[in-house]
């Protein structure tokens, strides 16, 4: 079938049609690469085999998601001279490379730089761009078009429609990329550099999130060697939130990039117990880094007695004071405990093979080997220089009161030692109660022992919620590499919440590291922004409010309620319209609104639980909203929100979390009266 020369809609979706049929070709081609006499041994075979299913998957077309949602129209070709009657070049802008059987580009990856204008360029500086072209798409087919003539001054600068129209889709499942909807300020930030660390400050739909994983999208594509050696990470407050946030990488083709938890990282222990607000503010307190470093250095004692090395028919004495001279040498250079102990035998079979050359003998390494495992030497060492467990450093610390004393003097009070000190000491590693802020300790420790491998690039989101001895164990990961930090000093709900973004990024051990601030709101209606800013004089004073720039206001409304069948009446309101939709709620609610739900025939989802076309309301306990979104919300009773915390401003900051999670309306239920905050 002919497509219509005067039909450009038909012609893009032509060009759609053959990037499909170019697309599968090269995923074909790839699947049927035989690689039997490629590699000469199995290990080898094992990794090539892996790394062509791992190309097959990235090669996979997403038949939802547009193969290209943009077009660039050059005036000249791209780094070329500007010449007169130069023709420039089309190129169609999409989430990867694909090329035809000659090797020419069909679409090109967003990353790449001839793509870059489509993010940038304006009326201002139209970049050497005569057309931009958006897409429109109803299931990964072409539906619409719309074009900007950048080089054209008698046409007026305007709003994309199909930009808004995109932006204000409604959301069903997990996050989706923004790829077709980045602007100037977020791409600017997405193809920063991979030497520097970048922390982004931005308020609820800003799309910090989306920036920081298209950002490690981009470095991933612009050095894709150097980070294939060195590894890169994406931290996330909570499972649910990592389950949200999964698929977006993939649909880039990005396959490698690996999710955990801060617990997952210092994962050393099972978590059994819980902290009261006191102690685990005091244990996740940098001074406890010190505290550490003190107790574990206390076990190198300075040496009494001289080792005698036997040899033969020889004896090689070291006297107490050249040992000493060793030792202290090792304590001034600082490098790891472990590290130190390990030096320590070589040292003193250094100083034993000097003794033997003044005497006229030849010794090479192979003698210095064999004396450093003598036993009087491995004696000498395991009484100067114990080994020492981290588990059990801490475990004695928090169980100890004199050993906590003695390594605490100067740097933590008595009340301070009495709130981290357990109640019930433990009697071994295994039947200690660990919490998540012990398992920190220990981290701590075991880096203080042995140095923690470093990633070439770590993403941290939701990092306003990190005690400093968290942002020291992620740092630690991140020690030769770079990072990018995300979050929002008003979404902090820890009692050791971020207080500014230098002290944070002081603990991570990144001081230099860029702070950009986003203001405009992509997701969040303008009339719930406007609501919840009421809150940030309260819980971040300084700090810029988001402005929203959707056309759409949103539906929002404030309604006061009877009891929790109103509550249910109101979620099923907000499913008649199409989307997702959360029911947020303080923790102490939720088993209530639960049995409301399933008394009134409501089928609904917990936090992380994928939604469905059958099943779009989710019930959310305050306490995992954050990160989260949903085109409707029903937030019950605010003042619940706030009293669950065990203080009025970190319950307002909870409270503000659960307003800002609806990108298309919101409907607050209340019984009792709003927080004044609110009124």
């Amino acid at each position: 079938m002919s497509t219509p020369v005067d039909d450009p809609l038909a012609r893009e979706r032509s060009h759609l049609s053959s990037s499909r049929s170019a697309l599968r070709a090269m995923r074909e081609d790839v699947e049927a690469l035989d690689i039997s006499d490629v590699t000469a041994n199995w290990v080898n075979a094992e990794v090539l085999a892996r790394q062509i299913e791992e190309r097959i998957k990235a090669l996979a077309d997403l038949s939802d998601t547009p193969l290209f949602f943009g077009r660039l129209d050059y005036l000249h070709a791209p780094g070329a001279e500007a010449a007169e009657g130069a023709e420039g070049e089309r190129f169609y802008i999409g989430r990867r490379h694909v090329h035809d059987h000659d090797g020419d580009p069909m679409v090109i990856d967003w990353r790449a730089p001839v793509s870059q204008p489509f993010y940038r360029a304006s009326k201002k500086d139209p970049m050497d761009i005569a057309l931009r072209r958006r897409f429109g798409y109803t299931r990964g087919d072409i539906t619409a078009y719309e074009d900007e003539h950048l080089s054209d001054p008698a046409e007026a600068a305007r709003t994309s429609k199909l930009l808004q129209q995109e932006i204000e889709r409604p959301r069903v499942g997990p996050m989706r990329d923004i790829v077709a909807t980045i602007q100037p300020e977020q791409d600017e930030i997405v193809r920063s550099g991979l030497s520097g660390t970048v922390c982004v400050q931005g308020g609820p739909g800003t799309g910090k999130t989306a920036v920081g994983l298209h950002r490690v999208a981009y470095l991933l594509y612009a050095h894709r060697e150097r980070l294939a050696r060195t590894g890169t990470l994406v931290i996330g407050p909570n499972r649910s939130f990592l389950h949200y946030i999964e698929q977006v990488l993939p649909a880039l083709g990005e396959l490698t990039v690996q999710q955990a938890t801060v617990d997952d990282l210092v994962g050393r222990v099972e978590i059994k117990g819980t902290d009261d607000a006191r102690a685990a503010v005091v244990k996740g307190d940098a001074r406890l880094a010190q505290v550490l470093r003190r107790a574990l250095y206390a076990h190198v004692t300075m040496p009494t007695e001289p080792v005698v090395v036997v040899r033969g028919s020889r004896r090689w004495r070291v006297p107490a004071y050249e040992l000493e001279d060793i030792v202290r040498e090792l304590l001034d250079r600082d490098i790891r405990y472990g590290a130190a102990r390990e030096a320590l035998p070589q040292r003193i079979a250094h100083a034993v093979l000097v003794q033997m050359e003044r005497s006229g003998e030849a010794p090479d390494d192979r003698v210095q080997d064999a004396v450093a495992r003598n036993s009087a030497v491995k004696a000498a060492v395991k009484t100067v220089w114990p080994a020492v467990e981290p588990t059990k450093l801490v475990l004695r610390l928090l169980s100890d009161a004199e050993f906590l004393a003695a390594h605490a003097e100067g740097i933590l009070d008595e009340d301070e030692r009495k709130a981290i000190l357990w109640e019930k000491p433990a009697r071994s590693v295994k039947s200690a109660k660990w919490s998540t802020a012990d398992a920190v300790l220990i981290d701590e420790a075991t880096d203080l022992i042995q140095r923690t491998h470093s990633l070439g690039h770590v993403v941290l989101d939701e990092a306003q919620d990190l005690s400093p001895m968290q942002y020291r164990a992620v740092g630690r990961r991140c020690t030769t590499g770079s990072a990018t930090v995300l979050g929002d000093l008003a979404q902090g709900t820890t009692p050791w919440a971020t207080r500014s973004w230098q002290e944070a990024l002081t603990h991570l051990g990144k001081q230099d590291a860029l702070v950009e601030e986003l203001t405009a709101g992509f997701r969040v209606p303008t009339d719930v922004i406007t609501y919840a800013s009421r809150l940030l004089p309260h819980i971040a004073p300084g700090l810029t409010p988001v402005a929203s720039i959707r056309e759409n206001p949103g539906h929002f409304e404030v309604r006061q309620v009877s009891g929790t069948k109103d509550v249910v009446e109101a979620c099923r309101e907000l499913l008649r319209h199409e989307g997702s939709t959360g029911l947020i709620a303080a923790d102490a609610r939720v088993p209530e609104l639960a049995k409301a739900l399933t008394e009134a025939g409501l089928p609904h989802l917990g936090p992380g639980e994928e939604t469905t076309t059958d099943t779009r309301l989710t019930l959310v306990p305050a306490s995992l909203a954050k990160g989260l979104e949903y085109d409707y919300v029903v937030l019950d009773e605010p003042r619940a929100v706030v009293d669950g915390e065990p203080d009025e401003r970190t319950g307002l900051r909870r409270l503000y979390v659960a307003l800002t999670r609806a990108v298309s309306g919101l409907t607050v239920t209340h019984t009792v009266p709003l927080p004044p905050q609110l009124t």
